[in-house]
């Protein structure tokens, strides 16, 4: 009976560093590496050849091996004195071929996923895996500590994952927030074509052709924090252009504009209709000087939900230029007659 083959997760982690310091020994360096004889890894390599993980040059008895389309690394650190940009310089830059806005794209959401780990989570370790496609470049950075959601929860007294998930969605949110300005989630969210964000058995996804949409999402079981973020290698996507998108003009620096994805405090058989609802949904908007309230999804609103949202809330913060989005026809007459009543 034929030896089953190896799977290819048995290498594909760190076969592209291997090929980078070991061209010409690759064979031997994997046979030792899986404890396999030479034939056996030769066989293997013929696999991640054909696989776009390897590309063979040289001669029949002496190949030269390089990275092919294909590129994985993948790390664990201990978090304690770990500083985010090392890993990135040092174990991961490198052994990529990126074109230069999707690397600055992916050092930006690298370095700051990876600080959040360091700073926020409370665990003792993390684990990075970073893989390139010919069409993708993936990240997920996971580390052991007490999970996101709880952390929102400890520091702004909210129980409820999807409040929680709003507040990050909304941005300016940070569990530190003497030492941190609460940007880098939500511009890494948005640098990104896709995101995952699983904690605490909650998981939320959001999609480029979705944009500002956070969908729930089956949750990874597992302790602590992991966030995933794709880039497709021909994205038009600009770091500094994400950066300004959200400034009052869109041409400066400042984190003057938000949206509000209102699904995501909703539920089956679970409406947005009281003022105690509009209340939490209403937090911390005082920060912004622009707020689009996002009604995708939701077919109707309680009265109560409207007017604490539209027009008491107006009252307090008059500063605050609060403009509903995407309403079907019921919520948008419900807007309208606040509004008009408001003006009246």
């Amino acid at each position: 009976m034929p030896a089953r083959p190896m799977p290819l997760s048995d290498a594909t982690a760190w076969i592209t560093e291997a090929a980078l310091r070991w061209p010409t020994q690759l064979r031997m360096q994997v046979a030792d590496r899986l404890g396999i004889s030479p034939a056996g890894a030769g066989r293997l390599l013929q696999r991640l050849v054909a696989l776009q993980w390897l590309h063979r040059g040289g001669t029949l008895r002496r190949p030269v091996y390089t990275p092919g389309a294909m590129r994985q690394v993948v790390r664990r650190y201990p978090l304690a004195g770990l500083h985010e940009d090392t890993p990135w310089v040092q174990d991961f830059l490198p052994f990529f071929t990126l074109p230069d806005h999707v690397a600055q794209l992916a050092q930006h959401a690298f370095t700051e996923l990876l600080n959040n780990a360091i700073e926020h989570s409370g665990g003792t370790s993390v684990t990075v895996s970073m893989r390139q496609t010919p069409l993708q470049l993936q990240l997920l950075v996971s580390d052991d500590g007490r999970g996101i959601f709880d952390a929102i929860g400890a520091t702004y007294q909210i129980t409820d994952p999807g409040q929680a998930m709003l507040e990050l969605a909304k941005g300016k949110l940070s569990t530190k927030p003497d030492a941190h300005n609460g940007r880098g989630l939500f511009f890494t969210a948005r640098l990104a074509d896709i995101i995952d964000l699983h904690a605490n058995a909650q998981a939320f996804q959001q999609r480029d052709w979705q944009r500002e949409q956070w969908h729930r999402t089956r949750p990874a079981c597992r302790q602590g924090s992991a966030v995933y973020v794709a880039f497709s290698l021909d994205t038009e996507r600009r770091l500094d252009d994400v950066l300004r998108r959200y400034s009052l003009d869109g041409q400066g620096y400042g984190f003057d504009r938000t949206v509000v994805p209102l699904q995501l405090v909703t539920g089956p058989q679970l409406a947005l209709a009281s003022r105690a609802q509009a209340r939490r949904v209403a937090l911390r908007l005082q920060r912004f000087r622009r707020v689009e309230l996002d009604f995708d999804g939701l077919a109707e609103v309680g009265h109560g939900f409207a007017d604490e949202l539209l027009r008491v809330f107006r009252h307090q913060y008059p500063e605050v230029d609060l403009v509903p989005v995407n309403m079907s026809p019921q919520v948008a007459a419900l807007v309208g007659s606040v509004q008009a009543g408001d003006a009246a």
